[in-house]
């Protein structure tokens, strides 16, 4: 029971990040009809960033995330200002290898600034665990959770109650509804960019603190893909609760089924599930049922 519950709290934090990250995929999607397959690239770019600041600036943890998630969401306005505004009227598959190609180009760039060695970063949380009765939390694991809820929350508050919240919603529900009642479409897409790529800074910098920081960490923006498909394309709610899902059942996985196969099977039995829940649910298990080709 011990290394059950040890695996549930992995999956529940790790869950949470991948939550996070489908987040910023979710509302692209909504707002563009697009897949933005450059998020893991955000991910990655934002983890190298702040770990930067921190081990070669030598900032403050809070003031280098601060400074991360400023320049990440400069970094969204201008991939939007300049790769995806002028694809505006373009069919979707254009948008698609649009960011496919950005991806490319961003994973480039990192491998020539911060090369491919992993790097770690500095003991930043306590080191003495929380204990649960016999289950022990490591305190990066726990303020990842606390960090990753909270910004949730915000977010929700954000699109629920704001000015901005609102105006993304009305574009996400239909476009051409939205510019005839004066909402400037093209700003509302570039803070849709901006905040997917300050979501996926902050599931950079929680990932680096607990695997460390290398290229293999881009692999988040295929994971991310199972979580956005389990819960919806077009639902933040089936974002949130597909991160959670898919994050508990890849740490069972890998707990208690990798061992019996050798190992490997963790990374691919997001895709598995979403296969066999798409058979039941083929819209997942929030999103709006309806035809498009791509």
């Amino acid at each position: 029971m011990t290394f059950f519950m040890q695996m549930l709290v992995s999956g529940i934090v790790v869950g949470s990040i991948y939550a996070l990250v489908a987040l910023g995929f979710v509302l692209i999607y909504k707002a563009s009809d697009a897949l933005n397959l450059a998020n893991g690239e955000f991910v990655l770019i934002g983890s190298y960033i702040c770990l930067t600041l921190v081990t070669a600036l030598k900032l403050p943890f809070l003031v280098a995330l601060a400074v991360t998630l400023g320049v990440c969401g400069v970094l969204g306005l201008l991939v939007e200002r300049v790769v995806l505004r002028p694809l505006l009227n373009a069919p979707t598959i254009s948008v698609i290898m649009a960011t496919i190609g950005l991806g490319n180009l961003l994973a480039g760039l990192v491998h020539m600034v911060w090369g491919h060695q992993t790097r770690v970063y500095p003991n930043l949380f306590p080191n003495t665990p929380v204990t649960f009765g016999e289950v022990l939390i490591t305190p990066v694991y726990l303020w990842s959770f606390i960090i990753v809820m909270a910004l949730l929350l915000a977010f929700t508050i954000f699109f629920k109650f704001s000015k901005m919240g609102v105006a993304m919603r009305a574009v996400a529900d239909d476009l051409q509804a939205a510019a005839s009642m004066g909402i400037n479409v093209k700003r509302v897409f570039a803070i849709t960019w901006a905040i997917a790529c300050i979501v996926a800074a902050v599931g950079g910098v929680l990932l680096g603190n607990i695997n460390g920081v290398n290229a293999t960490m881009s692999v988040i923006g295929l994971t991310v893909l199972p979580v956005v498909i389990l819960g919806g394309l077009d639902s933040i709610p089936g974002a949130i609760v597909g991160g959670f899902i898919i994050g508990i059942l890849q740490s069972m996985a890998g707990g208690y089924i990798d061992p019996l196969v050798g190992g490997g099977l963790k990374e691919v039995f997001p895709f598995i599930i979403v296969i066999l829940i798409l058979m039941i649910k083929p819209y997942g298990l929030f999103g709006k049922g309806g035809m498009e080709r791509v």
